[in-house]
């Protein structure tokens, strides 16, 4: 079982292109239905804590779930994000998988952004709840040589994987996309679980109105 603690980033997994630095980029996957605050709060402290180049907010097209979700549009979802991240120059909004559409695996994914961008490393960023179904994962050993993964502590979720993970620390808050939907569909405000802009977006658009 493997631990990396945060500030200690492992060996750079591919060599240095005619000695240049390679970029350091976060990517923080999601259904992003819509984006709130905490999204937010994690891809900027990561990219603050790792010091990246920039995070990109990733938001899938298909979720490879068997309990698939129900979601609004992609084009809605994308205009949310870009929105949200309007005022953050290192914060992005990466449509690849909305681009190539069906099942949004994320080793297909990764294989894309590697491809287009052979002179970055990528720091994948998961929910320390997440961290235990890395096993699971569509060709996870593959994947872990493409990525450097970057687990989010949840104090109830164990550190233990057997995949090499950088651990950081960022303050929690019990919010949900799934708990904003209700709320505005109770007709109750959203206000400060979203950027304004976001949220003036929803009510401009009539989304989320009949969330059950």
């Amino acid at each position: 079982m493997q631990k990396v603690a945060v500030g200690v980033v492992p060996q750079v997994k591919m060599a240095p292109l005619n000695n240049k630095r390679r970029k350091q980029v976060g990517i923080l996957g999601g259904n992003f239905n819509p984006v709130h605050v905490m999204h937010l709060i994690i891809a900027d402290q990561v990219g603050q804590l790792l010091g990246l180049d920039e995070v990109r907010l990733m938001p899938e097209y298909l979720p490879p779930h068997i309990d698939a979700k129900k979601t609004i549009s992609a084009h809605h979802r994308i205009e949310m994000l870009k929105l949200a991240v309007q005022d953050n120059p290192r914060l992005k909004v990466e449509d690849v998988e909305i681009r190539r559409q069906g099942v949004s695996y994320t080793i297909d994914t990764m294989k894309i952004l590697k491809e287009q961008n052979p002179d970055t490393d990528f720091y994948f960023i998961i929910g320390g709840d997440m961290v235990a179904y890395l096993p699971k994962w569509r060709q996870i050993d593959e994947l872990a040589d493409l990525v450097q993964f970057v687990g989010v502590k949840r104090p109830e979720y164990s550190q233990e994987s057997p995949y090499p993970i950088i651990w950081v620390d960022i303050p929690q808050m019990d919010l949900s996309s799934s708990l904003i939907r209700k709320k505005i569909a109770q007709g109750c405000s959203a206000r400060y679980f979203l950027p304004d802009p976001v949220l003036n977006y929803i009510l401009e658009k009539g989304l989320y109105l009949d969330e059950i």
